[in-house]
């Protein structure tokens, strides 16, 4: 190894490299560098008392009213701990009590989170003063059925969310591989959704449609889904924030659903959005904690680099994700199907062919998105902390970043043409026209 030393996220620390002695020198991008907010509390507090598109919390919440609060759960750098003490210190002041207000994780399709991930997320007075529940998608006691969009997808949500007498939620405003961007009327409409609402909000239908991209709001059918299901469920207030690559906050908006959101759409586009001049024989994507915590969540690093607007390998490259996955696949029921699909088919055009003529449950869109990114080129998994299942699952395992480049060598020789996106899902890099 020689020359320059590149850094890309690994685990909570970084993973340090250089490329093979003979190698090009590779193209380093990321998104720009927005200073943090100094006084985040201060500006949430203001954002709160002066909402955008409708009246503060004062005036919405009313004493006696049942509050339900939708977070984010451990997969996403939401500083719900930050949020949740001003929303009931808002609450507070308009008089509801504690005993009305409810805290729900929307997990999804994801395991449900531990009482240390709770305190961790929320702090210890949050959860031992307060009701925080998990939600659950396959409980049917606990979900309403809400009827179908305009489009005909189903809208079941939490009980706990619907049946509020004001519904608020939490969220991190950043690109998401269906919704364009993630946050806003996400958190409800999927984090505490139903399976068959997650089901086919991520079918084969849904994401083959060239509207469902990364970065794009309008015209994303996904997008469009989720915002009626939240609106179906109640959804009036939310805080939301963009946060940099240090789950920094950069950016606070709060409430009316749309409005606020859409504004954090706009902020978060020029933090962002990069571009770059072409494609790329190989892409070196960082992902980092907690996204690396298993194959399910570091897997969105390849596939937010192939769907991008436009992918940024070329047909037949490679991309060499850096990532420890100590939860192995994952451990909730979506993760499971992910494994489930991608270990029982021969290779990914079976993935895609059997999903696009008999469809899959919930969690199997992950499968799916997969096996379009490598029947485009191979994933290498670096420092994974469980290599036999990233073989399983049709990726190359390689032990760190000298094995990997040795392969790059070997597929294209040193004179691969190499990009590096420090922060994969952090940044949306734009191949120039």
């Amino acid at each position: 190894m020689a020359g320059r030393e590149y850094r890309v996220p690994y685990g909570r620390g970084e993973l340090t490299f250089s490329l093979l002695e003979g190698f090009r020198e590779a193209l380093v991008v990321e998104h720009d560098l927005v200073p943090p907010l100094t006084d985040v509390h201060g500006i949430v507090r203001s954002a709160l008392r002066n909402p955008a598109g409708c009246p503060p919390l004062r005036e919405l919440a009313s004493p006696g009213d049942r509050v339900c609060i939708v977070v984010t759960d451990m997969t996403r750098p939401c500083p719900d701990g930050l949020l949740v003490p001003l929303l009931l210190e808002e609450l507070g002041a308009a008089g509801v009590e504690q005993k009305d207000i409810t805290l729900l994780v929307g997990v999804g399709m994801h395991r449900p989170t531990t009482t240390e991930e709770k305190v961790a997320k929320l702090g210890e007075k949050m959860v031992s003063r307060y009701q925080v529940l998990d939600s659950d998608p396959l409980d049917g006691s606990r979900l309403v059925d809400l009827g179908l969009t305009s489009r005909g997808v189903p809208a079941v949500v939490s009980k706990e969310a619907c049946q509020a007498d004001l519904l608020i939620a939490t969220g991190v405003v950043e690109p998401h591989l269906y919704a364009g961007y993630s946050g806003g009327r996400k958190t409800v409409a999927i984090g505490a959704a139903g399976e068959r609402t997650i089901e086919v909000t991520h079918g084969p239908q849904m994401l083959d449609h060239p509207g469902t991209r990364l970065g794009r709001i309008e015209g994303n059918p996904f997008h469009e889904a989720v915002m009626e299901i939240a609106r179906k469920a109640g959804l009036r207030f939310i805080v939301n924030v963009v946060v940099d690559e240090h789950a920094r906050v950069v950016a606070v908006e709060a409430g009316e659903m749309e409005v606020a959101f859409n504004r954090l759409v706009e902020s978060a586009r020029t933090l962002y959005e990069v571009e770059i001049p072409r494609q790329f024989d190989v892409v070196i994507g960082g992902v980092g904690h907690p996204k690396d915590i298993n194959l399910y969540q570091a897997s969105r690093a390849p596939t937010y680099l192939f769907f991008a607007p436009r992918p940024l390998v070329r047909a037949g490259g490679t991309m060499i994700i850096p990532a420890r996955c100590q939860e192995g696949v994952g451990q909730g029921l979506g993760e499971t199907r992910f494994r489930e699909i991608v270990k029982s088919a021969r290779d990914a055009a079976e993935i895609v062919d059997e999903a696009r003529k008999r469809g899959y449950p919930a969690g199997g869109q992950r499968a799916f998105v997969m096996a379009k990114v490598l029947q485009h080129c191979e994933v290498i998994i670096v420092g994974s902390e469980h290599p036999e299942l990233v073989k399983e699952m049709k990726m190359i395992p390689a032990v760190n970043m000298v094995e990997a480049l040795r392969f790059v060598e070997d597929k294209h020789g040193r004179d691969a043409d190499m990009l590096i996106v420090r922060h994969a899902l952090h940044t949306l890099p734009v191949v120039r026209a």
